[in-house]
């Protein structure tokens, strides 16, 4: 498996990483975070070019709320069911701030993005800012996962 590319500054990325990456930060400044005030946004992107957004929403409940990659994936998913993911990048603000501030994805997360690449048997590259100035492009969400779970394990467990 590939390993993971870093980048020293988001300048050094590829131009569809950078596109998604702004795309993901307009989305942030849709997202509902009254309580945590970090603000998350995704944007990924379709075999076809087409793009598909998702901010983080908050709510008083929790855990009822949903992050920004979880609202992307399932947004993708019911508008868009027969074309596959190729790529999603992640970023993170502060609830009124301009700057990026780092954030990967969490675990419930990378399990959904893995499922999705499990579905459409072809990875899905994801980038994330790793730092205060450096990003990481992880080749596939299994990457992510090393002891990953899936519908192999369930499989598995029903034969025997």
């Amino acid at each position: 498996m590939r390993e993971f590319s870093m980048f020293n500054h988001f300048d050094e990325l590829d131009q569809e990483s950078k596109y998604l990456a702004h795309k993901a930060k307009d989305a942030a400044n849709h997202a509902h975070a009254p309580y945590s005030k970090f603000t998350v946004g995704a944007a990924l992107i379709l075999e076809d070019g087409t793009v598909v957004t998702g901010a983080n929403y908050e709510n008083a409940a929790y855990p009822s709320g949903m992050c920004a990659e979880r609202v992307a994936l399932f947004a993708a998913a019911a508008q868009h069911p027969e074309r596959r993911i190729m790529k999603i990048a992640i970023v993170a603000k502060k609830k009124g701030g301009k700057d990026l501030v780092p954030a990967t994805s969490c675990g419930p997360c990378r399990q959904v993005m893995l499922e999705f690449e499990m579905n459409q048997k072809k990875p899905i590259t994801i980038v994330m800012q790793a730092d205060d100035t450096s990003w990481v492009v992880a080749p596939s969400a299994q990457s992510l996962l090393p002891f990953s779970f899936t519908r192999n394990n369930l499989d598995s467990h029903h034969k025997k």
